[in-house]
């Protein structure tokens, strides 16, 4: 049985609201076992026989939008694939663990051409600094989120693709979650 976590976008924000418990049962109805959700931001942790990501992101993106009335663009990564992630360190040790600063991370269905790349890094500024590896934006906001003048919306406008974006910190969690 392999395990995946499901990343899933516009849970619990833009007037989208899902009880946890609710979306746990939507995934075991699709015939995933062992689903866990994470924080109410639409991270689900789930087992499956089957190793096809993009068949599994197919199904959960189609009876996720039958049964919440609107799509949810999910990101599909395996147990190993998030660790790796979670260790990633795309900047300086000084600015990673300067307490002022935010390291979010965007997840992307796949990895973006050298253009879209481009277009992101023209918004880097004094607050706002990215990097890329392979299907992740790594972005660290020296800033609160809201202030940073940086939002999903104009990520999404430069990438041309969507993208969910966690606080690096909740990554953190569930690698020491579903890993130890």
């Amino acid at each position: 049985m392999a395990k995946y976590i499901a990343f899933l976008k516009a849970i619990n924000v833009g007037g989208h609201t899902v009880k946890m418990d609710h979306l746990k049962k939507l995934f075991e109805k699709m015939g995933f076992e062992k689903a866990e959700t994470f924080i109410a931001s639409g991270n689900v942790v789930f087992e499956t026989e089957s190793k096809i990501v993009d068949a599994i992101k197919r199904k959960i993106e189609t009876e996720l939008e039958k049964s919440l009335g609107y799509k949810v663009a999910t990101f599909i990564r395996t147990t190993k694939e998030l660790k790796e992630i979670a260790e990633h360190k795309p900047l300086k040790e000084s600015d990673l663990d300067n307490k002022q600063n935010y390291l979010y991370i965007g997840f992307l269905e796949n990895q973006p051409d050298k253009e879209s790349q481009k277009k992101v890094f023209v918004l880097s500024d004094e607050a706002n600094e990215f990097h890329f590896n392979d299907k992740e934006l790594y972005w660290l906001c020296r800033k609160n989120f809201s202030d940073s003048g940086i939002s999903g919306k104009v990520l999404e406008k430069a990438l041309g693709m969507e993208t969910t974006i966690r606080n690096s910190t909740t990554i953190r969690k569930i690698v020491l979650k579903i890993c130890s």
